[in-house]
């Protein structure tokens, strides 16, 4: 019997943590038919993985692809990583579901961080989560899943409003939840330093928690770093609530505090995982490192009205140790700062740092974004991230943000990271343990139960990468460059990366859990 595609003379890492073994790969439709020994079997294509791995498409557990994904230069960024897979609807804020102006709130809001609506997207408000995914499905290259976002939700429910949810309030959003995941959301996110989801008490997550029926609670915690306790108190005080599992996104900080917080967690029966990108920076709007809390950045007229004031003269050089560790990633008609230190671009502009900073929040009206050191940066902070990429908890996410002239590099580059540095350099996993803490083991946490293995009857989502030569190429200074070693990767048994370019085809599918 022919096949459609035929992967041949590769080593198949199958997902499972078994070793690699040699084997063909046959593909039937968009389906895995068979793996072994194929001599002679015939397909249209045939594709020669001598030299290379042959592994299960990667999960990326938390991408801020939400409305870049559409951009064919984006697709290709993951793609050359091995990521056939985007769990988006991450830290609470997203388009769906909302009215329109819901939509509009979480586009303006999270705007450096997801991208901005476009025409040809697709996607516009009032909007459901299953019109959202509708958009995706075989529009893009990759296949994506959806997480509720809670802040959008709350949004949608209360408005900007910093106050308890009512009893009324909670019914509405319960609601929300409930319809998003019978149109088939993959879990419910929250996003604790972000507004509106600031405002939420761990009742009221809780209470949303209830329905998602061994889906995930995923968070972005109120806290990280040295006070990830504070953050990992209160998921754990949601999961007792609500029987939920329970995500942790982006987990950074010094191992040796994070670590006892997971091991605790596990054992009191938390069913508890967590990604943790390869870098020691992060990347966000500016609004959320800079402004203090009486700011309410839900309400942007108001905001801004603060901002332009004298209201944070006092505020202002409390920041002065912040100042040197911000990077301008995207300022929309400002660009000439995007790339430059909020201090170097503030010297150019022959300002102090904090004129230059108030001028990027009002004239970007909130939108700025930045890459941030943190205080961690050096030989320990590399050190925690070794350690904790170690840990079996631990699924692959790269936080990426595509948003802006200078992003940081962790969504052209993570994955390859993951590979190069983590596996062959340093030896922090195996290839057998990378593969299930990029494929499997995410696919498995989020509900996907027919990807992350090489394994008849599996969707076809398949990776060849050369594990001599793959690696990362972005950089801070370059944060744009592709990643090398990978140059075929199929998205449902079609081929959507060849010679590490993009062939055209969008197969991906909106995955429903």
């Amino acid at each position: 019997m022919g096949f459609d595609v035929v992967i041949s003379g590769g080593r198949v890492l199958d997902g499972t943590g078994a070793p690699p073994y040699r084997a063909d790969v046959a593909i039937r439709g968009d389906r895995i038919a068979a793996v072994g020994r194929l001599d002679g079997a015939q397909a249209e294509t045939v594709i020669d993985a001598a030299g290379r791995f042959v592994a299960p498409g990667f999960v990326d557990c938390h991408a801020h692809g939400d409305a870049a994904v559409f951009d064919p230069a984006v697709q290709q960024a993951a793609l050359r990583q091995g990521v056939t897979t985007f769990v988006l609807g991450q830290d609470g804020l997203s388009f769906a579901p909302g009215s329109a102006e819901t939509v509009a709130y979480a586009a303006r809001y999270f705007a450096a961080v997801n991208g901005p609506l476009r025409d040809d997207s697709r996607v516009d408000g009032p909007l459901t989560v299953g019109e959202l995914l509708a958009s995706y499905d075989r529009a893009v290259a990759l296949n994506t899943a959806y997480l509720l976002p809670h802040g959008t939700i709350r949004y949608d429910v209360m408005g900007p409003s910093p106050d308890p949810a009512s009893p009324g309030d909670l019914a509405k959003m319960l609601r929300h939840v409930e319809r998003g995941l019978s149109e088939g959301a993959a879990g419910l996110s929250s996003g604790l330093e972000y507004l509106p989801g600031r405002y939420a008490s761990a009742e009221e997550l809780a209470a949303l928690c209830e329905p998602l029926g061994g889906l995930p609670y995923v968070t972005h915690m109120r806290a990280y770093g040295a006070r990830a306790g504070v953050g990992m108190a209160e998921v754990m005080e949601i999961a007792t609530r609500s029987g939920a599992a329970v995500h942790v996104s982006h987990l950074h900080g010094p191992a040796d505090v994070l670590l006892p917080l997971v091991e605790h967690a596990l054992a009191e029966d938390v069913d508890l995982t967590f990604d943790a990108y390869p870098y020691l920076r992060g990347n966000s709007i500016l609004a959320m490192y800079v402004l203090p809390p009486s700011v309410p950045g839900a309400e942007p007229g108001r905001a801004l009205e603060m901002i332009a004031s004298d209201e944070l003269d006092d505020w202002w050089p409390t920041l002065s140790e912040t100042w040197p560790r911000l990077t301008i990633s995207h300022a929309p008609g400002m660009e000439w700062v995007e790339g430059l230190t909020m201090v170097a671009a503030a010297e150019r502009a022959g300002v102090e740092p904090a004129e230059l900073c108030r001028r990027l929040l009002m004239e970007t009206r909130l939108e700025a974004g930045v890459v941030f050191a943190r205080p961690d940066e050096g030989p320990e902070g590399e050190e925690s991230v070794r350690r904790m990429l170690r840990h079996p908890a631990h699924t692959g996410g790269s936080d990426a943000i595509y948003v802006g002239g200078h992003p940081h590099p962790r969504g052209f580059g993570a994955f390859a990271r993951y590979l190069g540095r983590h596996v062959r350099e340093l030896g922090d996993w195996t290839w057998e343990q990378a593969v299930v803490h990029l494929a499997s083991h995410p696919a498995r946490r989020f509900g996907l139960t027919d990807r992350g293995l090489v394994r008849a009857g599996f969707a076809a989502d398949v990776v060849l990468f050369d594990p001599s030569t793959v690696t990362d190429r972005a950089t801070y200074a370059t944060p744009r460059s592709l990643a090398t070693g990978i140059d075929d990767v199929l998205v449902s048994g079609v081929r959507v990366l060849s010679a590490g370019a993009l062939t055209g085809a969008t197969p991906g599918r909106a995955l429903r859990p």
